[in-house]
């Protein structure tokens, strides 16, 4: 089909032919219009201007969608002039008083806690890259091969296109060339996003807010570890009641035994009860469910 253009203020509709017009000069009050090669968005002409109107639903996107293949995963603190443009991302998602998530991201460092940036190189040198994704990797207590992975976000308008599956596979990757041999996580709603990326349920794990090869094993095993389900509780002794209260004087017969229950329930097995993709048995710290995944790469 060949392009059309409509002139307003009672002028007909002009046919261009590509191949042997390629320019219309309309009149000495309106400049020269070259219909591009590649596409024709519709344009508008006002009427005794020279100012050219493009319909904003044909302008071509000022920011094309990243490219997967062109993705980088750097540390925060080796990009110091993307820290603002990564305390927004992660506030886009979790709300938090502005100086203290910069004080956080300046805490990271090669030697634990490690913030990483999924970053989109623009066209231009000049400009600086998009943050597409973070995350933050910690050590982990008692366990040297391990790394705790956290505040794992992708930048709202990006996600459902394949960049959070990017980000986490450049977590192992950057994981895995360090030496770390497994992955622990939590999550409140994404677990079959996890799941299909190969994690699976796992107990809790304690991952530490600083490192430093000067403290001993000894000092960091001192901090608490993660939260574990309370131990049913036990009825107390009635005998050590009734001694502990007994008044001074002669010893009073002991009280008759309690009778047999009728039927006896098994012991509680051993260890925390299993969780599922439905239940967990573990919560947060506002008492929501949370679910501990984990794995080996």
């Amino acid at each position: 089909m060949q392009p059309e253009l409509t002139l307003r203020s009672n002028l007909a509709t002009l046919t261009l032919d590509p191949a042997h017009q390629p320019e219309l000069t309309l009149s000495p009050r309106l400049a020269e219009l070259t219909p591009g090669s590649a596409c024709h968005p519709e344009m508008t002409l006002s009427p005794g201007s020279t100012e050219l109107t493009l319909d904003p639903a044909h302008q071509p996107e000022d920011t094309p969608a990243p490219n997967l293949a062109e993705l980088t995963l750097e540390p925060v603190h080796c990009r110091p002039e993307l820290l603002d443009a990564c305390a927004d991302l992660i506030n886009e998602q979790w709300p938090r008083s502005r100086a203290s998530r910069l004080h956080s991201l300046g805490q990271s460092s090669d030697a634990f806690p490690l913030c990483l940036m999924l970053l989109s190189p623009r066209p231009t040198p000049e400009v600086d890259p998009i943050v597409v994704g973070h995350a933050r990797l910690s050590r982990v207590l008692d366990r040297p091969q391990s790394l705790l992975v956290e505040t794992v976000v992708v930048a709202r308008a990006l996600r459902g296109r394949g960049f959070g599956r990017r980000l986490m596979e450049g977590l192992e990757a950057f994981a895995q060339a360090r030496g770390f041999r497994r992955l622990h996580l939590t999550t409140h709603d994404q677990l079959q996003f996890y799941a299909h990326l190969g994690y699976q349920l796992g107990e809790p794990v304690q991952g530490l807010v600083f490192t430093s090869q000067q403290l001993p094993a000894t000092l960091l095993r001192v901090f608490p570890r993660a939260p574990s389900p309370r131990p049913p509780c036990k009825a107390p002794s009635l005998t050590v009641q009734t001694a502990s209260r007994a008044p001074k004087g002669p010893s009073l017969p002991p009280p008759p035994p309690l009778p047999e229950p009728l039927t006896t329930s098994p012991p509680p097995p051993a260890g925390p009860p299993p969780q599922s993709l439905l239940e967990t048995q573990y919560q947060d710290l506002r008492g929501c469910p949370i679910f501990w995944m984990e794995k080996d790469i």
